[in-house]
């Protein structure tokens, strides 16, 4: 089979498509075809060795898919070959890299498709959404009234955040660097936007922009925001921290920064500010049992609805990788099609 794999640190130059041998399901594992792949910034940072681990060359990428069950590891015990499955990321990418042509995983991380969602889209769940859902619902309990900032709102977390919080009855206000996709996250759940220009951390004025904006959003409210999703860090987090109201919560759940995220000094309203991954959540099977619960109750009523920005071609993953790197993304989440289109749509029908 095809396999995307790199031999040493750096940028997208270092993808490599290799022939490599079909793995075998062991105990507790599944093959499965994948027909697609979810595309994530960690990737990009497992690449270049600035992820949370470092990568076992040469070395696989990627923990999120969808495709078909091929084959059963001994053991496995409620799946079946033929059936369409979504990945789910919760296990490393040095040990099940899924893109390829095939992939082995661990049976807890899959989740049955419903009829009708493609290749495509089954791709695109369950990151985002599991991300937010940890954040809102297990970290913390989102409430409805409670006013919340996302940060870096365009991106597929950003978006899904938005969706998932208009859900709750919470009041979401969401900061972009320029109004290139102030409507899509405006249409997305964002009851304000607040630009922050390309150099946020330098700009003492956004506390005071996301306060205004708040009581923009939220007439009736007092004080500032009750809770941030804050997937920029770095020295942006003072900022924020500001903009808060005396006993909210600051989640810094990415690095967009690239820079060191500090813990503020005195002068500011005590809040909690926190690290968060979403594998607090799918490394817990309670919590990833109520966090896909509450995923396919959305999908269900259309409160969630998936936002698939570009599909590329698996030859084309250097070319995935510079754009999923790129400042100019538009919103939701780049898809590599690993599979020929017709023939996962045909499989998904």
């Amino acid at each position: 089979m095809r396999a995307v794999r790199f031999h040493s640190l750096g940028g997208p130059e270092v993808l490599r498509i290799e022939d490599v041998p079909v793995p075998a399901p062991g105990p507790g594992e599944v093959l499965i075809r994948v027909d697609a792949v979810g595309l994530n910034r960690a990737e990009v940072n497992f690449r270049r060795g600035t992820y949370l681990e470092d990568p076992r060359l040469p070395a696989g990428l990627g923990t999120e898919a969808a495709g078909e069950i091929l084959a059963l590891g001994p053991d496995v015990t409620g799946w079946a070959p033929g059936e369409a499955v979504s990945v789910i990321p919760a296990f490393s990418q040095n040990d099940y890299p899924v893109y390829a042509e095939q992939a082995v995983v661990p049976a807890s991380a899959l989740v049955g498709r419903p009829p009708g969602m493609d290749a495509v889209t089954g791709a695109a769940v369950w990151m985002p959404y599991v991300t937010v859902y940890g954040m809102v619902a297990e970290v913390l309990r989102v409430r409805p009234g409670d006013r919340v900032v996302v940060t870096a709102a365009a991106n597929s977390i950003g978006v899904a955040a938005l969706q998932v919080l208009r859900h709750l009855g919470a009041i979401p206000v969401a900061t972009l660097p320029d109004a290139t996709h102030r409507e899509a996250v405006l249409a997305a759940g964002a009851t304000e936007v607040v630009l922050t220009g390309p150099h946020a951390a330098e700009a003492p004025e956004l506390a005071a922009d996301l306060r205004a904006a708040l009581d923009r959003a939220d007439p009736g409210g007092t004080g500032g925001a009750a809770l941030v999703l804050d997937a920029v860090g770095g020295p942006q987090v003072a900022q924020l921290v500001a903009a808060c109201a005396p006993g909210a919560s600051v989640l810094v759940h990415g690095g967009l920064s690239g820079l060191p995220t500090p813990l503020p000094g005195g002068g500011y309203a005590a809040v909690w500010l926190r690290r968060y991954r979403v594998f607090e959540i799918t490394g817990d099977p309670v919590a990833l049992r109520r966090a896909i619960a509450f995923v396919r109750a959305g999908l269900r009523t259309g409160a969630l609805s998936p936002l698939v920005d570009r599909v590329f071609a698996f030859d084309d993953v250097a070319a995935a990788h510079e754009y999923l790197d790129s400042p100019d993304r538009a919103p939701g989440k780049p898809v590599l099609l690993v599979q020929d289109q017709a023939r996962a749509l045909r499989s998904d029908q």
